[in-house]
């Protein structure tokens, strides 16, 4: 049997007095598009910062393969993230920046023997690939909240990444623009045959791109499992958030 793409050991990360990350499990298949539900300060970020190495565990190991992101140096895991592309909930432009500049941001950074036209051309069929072409003269401040995020998942695959992170990509938009960017997500995973991880709340957006679906609860991992067995699943925490009943045991948690 083949070991995980991507896998997450028995992973602990405190902040002070907090536990954020308590024992965490997770195995990741190439190809996976994963989805990572939970309510606010259950550990999502954290631990999504952890797969990309920003963050070092308290205990615990990631592993991209056989590597162990926490026994690299600073220069090691600086190449690693190479094979990463991050998408921030706010899509994280630099205002002062055309649209063009932007994508071509990490390419003028990691591929400094690039020229001018191998530049244009990547940033081209990046901004093509997520439905936005010929707006590279446009700056931040002329688009709308969903073709930024747009731009920022463009910039997100400028070095070709293995690897697609989504930090709540959907939040604060409309029904039509959150299928809008789900669609190219999908796409974006099929044509670069990419692993995506996706952080959400949004529960359709859930159903439409995952193939696999975990939930975090206060740090800990509640269930991991294919698309439709986590839907139908029996576990009460699920339940009832899939149901978004007001009462039942995670507000009971909540409460302790």
């Amino acid at each position: 049997m083949n070991s995980p793409y991507l896998s997450v050991s028995n992973l602990h990360k405190a902040f002070g007095a907090n536990k954020v990350l308590q024992g965490v499990n997770l195995e990741i298949d190439r190809g996976d598009s994963l989805v990572i539900l939970g309510g606010s300060g259950s550990g999502k970020s954290v631990l999504l910062k952890h797969m990309i190495g920003l963050l070092r565990p308290d205990s615990g190991y990631v592993h991209l393969g056989d590597v162990a992101l926490s026994r690299l140096s600073e220069s090691e895991l600086f190449e690693v993230r190479k094979r990463f592309g991050m998408s921030f909930q706010e899509a994280a432009l630099f205002d002062s920046y055309s649209v063009f500049e932007n994508v071509a941001f990490p390419i003028r950074r990691h591929r400094r023997n690039w020229s001018q036209a191998q530049v244009k051309n990547r940033v081209d069929a990046c901004l093509d690939l997520v439905g936005m072409p010929n707006i590279g003269a446009l700056m931040p401040s002329e688009l709308s909240g969903g073709m930024r995020r747009r731009v920022g998942f463009a910039r997100s695959i400028a070095l070709e990444p293995e690897i697609l992170l989504f930090d709540e990509p959907t939040t604060g938009l409309d029904p039509v623009m959150t299928s809008v960017l789900n669609k190219v997500i999908i796409d974006m995973r099929e044509n670069l045959h990419a692993t995506t991880i996706t952080i959400t709340h949004d529960l359709n957006s859930a159903r439409e791109i995952a193939t696999k679906v975990a939930m975090l609860f206060k740090g800990q991992m509640i269930e991991c499992s294919e698309r439709e067995t986590f839907f139908a699943s029996t576990d009460p925490l699920v339940r009832q958030f899939l149901e978004g009943r007001p009462d039942g045991p995670l507000t009971e948690a909540l409460m302790k």
